[in-house]
């Protein structure tokens, strides 16, 4: 009998995309979206397509990576809730570098594709600190 687990979890999902965007290979990372998709950033900036977050983060970085603390899934009846922790990396407009900034990413996961994802961050409070 072949026990051996054949799909992909949902946070398997996540972490695939999560990295899919940090190669802004935005079209390989579209396909994970369910139609109606929402993304919302601190700030309640809200976006429904890729290219608008990208736009929105040009005038805050100039590159942003993240590092991995965890990863907690939560079953639903449709799906899943993944919920990611960690902290961020990256270079400030001006050049200058940063890490360990932390964030939690809350992604709501039916049949292997993003809803919604809600992403909190210390960021703007870091920012202003400069």
């Amino acid at each position: 009998m072949n026990t051996e687990k054949t799909s992909v979890s949902a946070s398997d999902t996540v972490k695939e995309f999560l990295s899919t965007m940090e190669a802004r290979d935005l079209e390989g990372a579209a396909r994970y979206l369910a139609p109606g998709f929402t993304m919302t950033f601190p700030g309640d900036a809200v976006f429904s397509q890729l290219s608008e977050l990208i736009t929105w983060s040009k005038d805050r970085y100039q590159s942003v990576g993240k590092k991995y603390d965890r990863f907690d899934e939560c079953p639903t009846p449709s799906g899943a809730i993944v919920y990611c922790y960690g902290s961020l990396y990256g270079v400030w407009l001006d050049g200058s570098t940063f890490e360990g900034i932390r964030f939690i990413d809350r992604f709501t996961v039916e049949d292997g594709k993003f809803i919604d994802q809600k992403v909190w961050n210390d960021m703007a409070e870091v920012r202003q600190s400069l």
